[in-house]
């Protein structure tokens, strides 16, 4: 079977940016970051990792190009993880992230799952719309109200040294 993946760039500009994408179902994930890159023209040479994720588009589990974890605990990678080990019908979406330090980020859905078609070379880059820009935009993490942000949610403010709990003279 073939699947069928709209590749977004996420970001808060007006104009969108994606690239439809079909893959064997059976192809690496690897190969789904080496097509993804090449549709969007970067070299590929950055460190890049997928995340499974909910409808939500939350990150999930990591599976990273290489392993990075100096022996704490197992991680997935993208060469070894086949497509339909982690797509298909009821999980149907993945956070693709490019290039650490520019930090491009692409929300990846599985749109169709088709037969192959015969004659088609796969992967198939299918429908490119937008140009992505020089640069990666950038990411804001912010609540949308500032009054419902509390970092320590433990209601002390720590500039009211006379009501802190603790012992100046402790040492």
């Amino acid at each position: 079977m073939i699947y069928r993946f709209r590749v977004i760039l996420d970001n808060d500009t007006e104009d969108d940016v994606f690239r439809d994408i079909e893959i064997r179902e059976t192809d690496s994930l690897e190969d789904l970051h080496n097509t993804i890159t090449q549709s969007f023209g970067f070299d590929g040479i950055e460190m890049a990792s997928f995340y499974l994720s909910n409808d939500e588009w939350d990150q999930g589990e990591e599976i990273s190009m290489f392993d990075v974890s100096e022996g704490q605990g197992t991680v997935r990678l993208m060469n070894e993880t086949k497509l339909n080990d982690v797509v298909h019908e009821a999980q149907t979406k993945l956070i693709y992230v490019y290039d650490f330090l520019s930090m491009w980020t692409f929300l990846v859905e599985l749109a169709e799952i088709v037969e192959e078609a015969e004659g088609t070379d796969y992967p198939n880059l299918m429908f490119v719309h937008g140009q992505i820009p020089d640069t990666a935009p950038e990411k804001t993490f912010e609540a949308e109200d500032f009054n419902d942000f509390n970092e320590f949610e433990d209601d002390i403010d720590v500039d009211d040294y006379d009501n802190l709990d603790f012992d100046e003279n402790w040492n």
